[in-house]
């Protein structure tokens, strides 16, 4: 297993604009990303601390969820996104979106569930 760490966690909002001010003013993170996902509809954004991102806001996926419904995933550091890929493959996970998802920064993606239908993402940078 790849997992190098944690890489973020995403939460799904109504307004990116004003979420980004609240993250920045009120937590205290810095914006160190920003961009429409590939799917032309979503916007992205991402803050941390000291080039870390903590913090994935997903404007456009499902902003009307119960509030203890607003954490979309929990995303985990991957070395090799393909080989991670296979390796959840051959243990029949259940997928969310199987196909890796590279992103305009470059950044890849895949989704699967957890035991509890929970969402899982592993990352590669």
């Amino acid at each position: 297993m790849a997992v190098l760490g944690f890489e973020h966690v995403g939460i799904q909002i109504a307004d990116i604009d004003k979420s980004i001010s609240f993250y920045q003013e009120v937590v205290g993170l810095e914006l160190l990303d920003q961009f429409l996902h590939t799917d032309g509809k979503m916007k992205l954004a991402f803050l941390g601390v000291k080039d870390q991102i903590i913090v994935e806001l997903i404007e456009g996926y499902n902003p009307d969820l119960p509030d203890e419904g607003k954490v979309h995933h929990i995303a985990f550091k991957v070395d090799n996104i393909e080989a991670e890929r296979k390796r959840l493959q051959s243990a029949n996970v259940e997928w969310i979106y199987e196909d890796i998802t590279v992103l305009p920064n470059g950044a890849k993606y895949i989704f699967f569930r957890g035991p509890d239908k929970e969402w899982i993402e592993f990352f590669e940078k």
